[in-house]
């Protein structure tokens, strides 16, 4: 029996569940976050100064070392070399660069802040950004050494603790600001505090599996090995490749910064697209690459092919209904999950516009996580780069220019634009890999099927909000409403993801069955 499609789902599955489980706390974060603080200053002053350690980790976590360091660890453990001897200098050499640059972001913050929010100069944001800043920073640190130990448990194919880790974050958070609102303290405090200690947390526990996989690896005096030249090499544009996304968003950032509570609702609104996004583009990427990576050195191409097409049709299915269903109903599922506490109907009406936007772009922040592997399975981690200055110049270009005519949403449409261009670079420069890098008949006549299936959805879910909206606008009532509205929306999805032939549930029930 052909075990591939098997363990890809398998691996997709177990990562995405955890996902699933730390964006539905890390909504419910956002959800206290709004209501105990709010859109303005103070949540400004937050968003901004949590975005550095967020931006560097982008590059020194998961953005070099998933794009790397996994295929490299990957292929020496399928030919029986010394892996463990290789992720031991990575991790040294990891943990002395990032240890110098937390030292680093600790003396200049103010010009970090500066920098990614210049339009906090002259007001209490800037003050309050760093010092903020000061005490999240060094979350880094942590976050990147768990990050190497979560790709070596990912190749060996354990993902369940390495995709279980973020969840601690979200765990100390809400704690942190139940235990200040609860106490009456200030709940921003509370909550600062809370990320380091979760960053130690996050370390503790991968390593603690790695230890009980019999994966022992321990830091070292770095050695600047041959390997390691070859890893820096392949992990620089690596990284700046994947963190275009951060770089984006921090441009977004200081074309907003000028406009106060824009930050903050561009912010709120982020989060509800990473939702789906965190689920299915990250969960399949972390899974597709090291799968790929052993194909490929295995010179298995059929078996490459069929694990990157089931991949894009499972993208598809749970990712295309989500960006209709922001894209037509935002507003509904803003003022329902958000408008309470700190948090008026203004602010709802602002988020929802950013939201229907950033739906838009969903499907392409999706797939680029889905092609990106292509590429990094082959060590080939330059040409991404060069997609992503091309798609960073699109965003930086749109974002100021747009901002004099369309305001502080400029941000939003010039994210979704260059996420489209990055998404059509790379499916174009993936056609030279040949079949291992090409989708298969069934996945191509699935796309244009999914696409109708969720299109249908949309317009049912349209009319139920038409249909309930006093009650969507009732205390009390708006949850059950909205609720129905989802759960509307999932059985007709089902029911014309089969009528149309978008995807057989007997073929996904059957690929359960053997997963368990």
């Amino acid at each position: 029996m052909n075990t591939r499609p098997i363990r890809l789902l398998s691996g997709i599955l177990t990562v995405g569940g955890w996902t699933m489980a730390s964006r539905v706390l890390g909504f419910v974060r956002e959800i206290m976050l709004t209501a105990l603080i709010g859109p303005g200053p103070v949540m400004d002053a937050f968003v901004a100064a949590f975005r550095l350690p967020n931006l560097f980790r982008r590059f020194f976590a998961e953005g070099a070392f998933n794009a790397a360091f996994v295929p490299m660890y990957s292929k020496k453990s399928e030919a029986g070399e010394d892996a463990t001897g290789f992720a031991r200098d990575a991790l040294s050499g990891l943990g002395l660069m990032v240890l110098l640059l937390v030292g680093l972001g600790m003396v200049f913050m103010p010009a970090l802040v500066w920098a990614t929010a210049g339009g906090f100069v002259g007001d209490e944001r800037f003050d309050m950004a760093v010092g903020f800043g000061h005490v999240v920073f060094p979350y880094i640190f942590f976050m990147s050494l768990a990050a190497l130990l979560s790709g070596v448990l990912n190749s060996h194919g354990r993902f369940a603790v390495a995709a279980a880790a973020p969840v601690l974050l979200n765990i100390f958070v809400i704690a942190a600001m139940t235990f200040g609102a609860v106490m009456g303290g200030a709940v921003i405090t509370w909550l600062i505090w809370a990320i380091p200690v979760a960053g130690v947390a996050q370390l503790a526990l991968v390593w603690g599996a790695a230890d009980r996989a019999g994966i022992r690896i321990r830091p070292s005096r770095p050695h600047w090995t041959p390997e390691m030249k070859h890893l820096v090499a392949v992990g620089v544009p690596a990284a700046l490749a994947n963190g275009v996304a951060q770089i984006n968003l921090v441009v977004g950032q200081l074309v907003a910064s000028s406009t106060e509570g824009a930050i903050s609702w561009l912010f709120a609104a982020d989060r509800l697209y990473q939702l789906p996004l965190g689920v299915v583009g990250i969960a399949i990427g972390i899974v597709l690459l090291p799968e790929l990576s052993r194909r490929l050195k295995a010179e298995d191409t059929t078996g490459a092919r069929h694990s990157l097409s089931r991949a894009f049709e499972f993208a598809l299915i749970l990712t295309l209904p989500c960006a209709v269903v922001f894209l037509l109903i935002p507003l509904p599922i803003v003022s329902v999950l958000y408008e309470r506490g700190q948090t008026d109907a203004a602010d709802s009406a602002a988020i929802a516009g950013a939201l229907a936007i950033y739906g838009l772009g969903l499907p392409a922040f999706v797939l680029q996580k889905l092609q990106q592997p292509v590429f990094f399975a082959r060590e080939d981690t330059a040409t991404p780069f060069r997609y992503a200055l091309v798609a960073m110049a699109i965003n930086a270009g749109l974002a100021f220019g747009l901002m004099p005519v369309i305001g502080w949403l400029a941000p939003a449409v010039a994210a979704t634009t260059a996420a489209w261009a990055m998404t059509l670079m790379l499916w174009l420069g993936a056609r030279g890999f040949g079949e291992a890098a090409r989708l298969d008949a069934k996945s191509r006549r699935a796309a244009p099927r999914i696409l109708l299936a969720s299109a249908l959805m949309g317009g049912l879910c349209w009319g139920l909000v038409w249909l309930l909206s006093g009650a969507l606008q009732t205390d009390g009532l708006r949850y059950a409403a909205l609720a129905a509205v989802i759960l509307a929306g999932m059985l007709s999805y089902t029911v014309f993801g089969q009528v149309t032939g978008a995807f057989r549930l007997a073929e996904i029930k059957a690929s359960l069955r053997r997963n368990r």
